[in-house]
């Protein structure tokens, strides 16, 4: 135990998923919100073939290109799923659908072909599926701390544009702030979130660190605020004890133990949360129906001592 905690790389990537979970439990709000969950999902599958053709046009794992890669290869998907939406009768949910599915079709097809060729297997690129963070060197996690870093600075030092731009459009526009520029600053940061973090959570489970924390932060409280710190909360721990236990046995991938810590700490909020969760639900009704009961019963007795019958 002291000897992985005491390993300088174990702090690095430690320290970025930890970052990492901050950054989506923030944006991961924004699209809670925005009633845009599943795009997050769309999205981080539709990266998967960014990744791989960057990896085949450099011949090297260079994370920053692949991570480029992975952005471009998600902005078309999001092109896409906009496009589909305002040409076509198809819904947007179905359009998220169908780009997610075509996405990772062609990416895990990429991946086959990498991974039979000369060195393919040596890659690593399996590693974008699950997520393994340990895989990561130093540079990476630079990488990945200054553009995380970035995305909680927008979404912080913009917290009152986001509430307005969520919560009352007409107002927003009243007040000059483009909804269409909100739009685009929105998915660059989703975006952005995703394609960091795939290495460390995988396509397939960054989705589930955008949509979870944020999930459970909601049974909380009411402020949007408040809201905004809890899910950055949640999203920050999971990536510290997630991140632990997978480095506790050997090759264990990062993602699923991260969505899991995450998971705990949604059952927790369904089960104690004040907003709504189940114990203090179950408890408000048993008190009201107290109440009603004894109202019932004072009311019949005022009746007796009348002499109604």
């Amino acid at each position: 135990m002291w000897s992985i905690l005491a390993s300088s790389n174990f702090q690095w990537v430690l320290a970025s998923t930890m970052i990492l979970g901050v950054a989506a439990g923030m944006v991961g709000l924004l699209a809670y919100w925005k009633k845009q969950s599943l795009m997050s999902d769309a999205l981080a599958h539709a990266a998967l073939p960014g990744v791989i053709i960057a990896f085949l046009l450099l011949g090297e794992k260079n994370l920053f290109i692949l991570i480029i890669g992975a952005a471009i290869s998600s902005l078309i998907g999001a092109f896409l799923i906009q496009w589909i939406q305002s040409a076509t009768r198809i819904t947007e949910d179905t359009a998220m659908g169908m780009i997610l599915s075509i996405f990772f079709g062609l990416g895990i097809m990429l991946l086959t072909i990498v991974n039979r060729s000369a060195g393919g297997n040596q890659s690593g690129l399996d590693s974008f599926i699950f997520g393994q963070a340990a895989s990561m060197v130093k540079s990476d996690v630079f990488t990945m701390l200054i553009l995380t870093l970035v995305v909680i600075l927008i979404v912080f030092l913009g917290f009152k544009e986001w509430k307005i731009y969520l919560f009352d459009p007409q107002f927003a526009r009243g007040l000059g702030l483009s909804s269409k520029g909100m739009s685009v600053i929105y998915t660059v940061v989703l975006v952005t979130t995703i394609v960091v973090g795939i290495q460390a959570v995988g396509v397939i489970l960054i989705a589930a660190l955008l949509i979870i924390p944020s999930v459970s932060a909601r049974y909380w409280t009411n402020s949007f605020f408040c809201m905004l710190l809890l899910s950055a909360l949640f999203g920050g721990l999971s990536g510290i004890i997630g991140t632990y236990l997978s480095a506790i046995g050997k090759g264990w991938p990062t993602g699923p133990f991260i969505v899991i810590v995450a998971a705990s700490f949604f059952v927790l909020s369904l089960v104690f949360g004040k907003e709504k969760g189940i114990l203090v639900s179950r408890l408000e009704f048993n008190a009201q129906r107290k109440l009603l009961n004894s109202q019932t019963n004072a009311n019949a007795n005022t009746l007796d001592s009348k002499g109604v019958h």
